[in-house]
């Protein structure tokens, strides 16, 4: 079972000065070898000041406000006022720039490569009855609330990487998370999720042919 820890990320500044992003997972494959760019990303911004964004040509992107009340994202001058747990897609090398109207916002972003890969953000209501399973090509971010992680029943145990984190008190003790942390999904051992508050689901997905 694998925890992306939210605290152990580096946050990086934007080269305008708006913000700074912390870079919680991504991928590249062959195509990004072209461009030096990852195939796909997941991050969360700080959003400071008003500004514009980083061009991204060839390819999409998803935004959620994730804390703030209000993000008014200008896309090849068209303005489009994003709520909190709201996800946007847009396209990466599209003129965009934001404004903020209520004060500084936090964004969840997702970023992949037109034609190589489709990426999906969803806001899940969590339960302390009933986990919410996080699969294969997903990662589950922990918005706001209380919640612990533990390993599913089914499939062979996976091993603990150099970034992974497991029970102290055996295969199926939970796991505390802390705001922003991720889970990794798997198919095998399925991490599942309970508490009170939100989740964050971004599932990736290849894109056939």
């Amino acid at each position: 079972m694998q925890i992306i820890r939210f605290a152990d990320l580096k946050p990086q500044p934007w080269r305008n000065g708006g913000g700074v992003t912390r870079e919680l997972a991504s991928h590249r494959g062959p195509a990004s070898s072209a461009d030096g760019a990852w195939d796909w990303r997941v991050s969360i911004a700080d959003v400071t000041s008003a500004g514009e964004y980083s061009a991204f040509p060839g390819m999409e992107r998803v935004l959620t406000v994730v804390e703030g009340e209000l993000l008014l994202l200008a896309v090849d001058g068209a303005e489009h006022p994003l709520e909190k747990y709201r996800p946007f897609r847009f396209p990466g090398g599209a003129v965009s720039s934001s404004a903020l109207p209520t004060g500084d916002v936090r964004n969840l972003n997702v970023i992949t490569r037109d034609g190589a890969f489709k990426a999906y953000t969803s806001i899940v209501e969590l339960s302390k009855k009933r986990a919410h399973p996080v699969f294969e090509g997903q990662l589950g971010i922990l918005l706001q609330g209380q919640a612990a992680v533990s390993p599913g029943s089914a499939g062979s145990p996976g091993s603990a990487g150099a970034d992974a984190e497991s029970g102290s008190g055996g295969q199926d003790a939970p796991v505390s998370l802390g705001r922003y942390d991720a889970v990794v999904g798997s198919d095998s051992q399925t991490p599942e999720i309970l508490g009170r508050g939100f989740l964050a689901v971004v599932s990736i997905d290849a894109v056939a042919g």
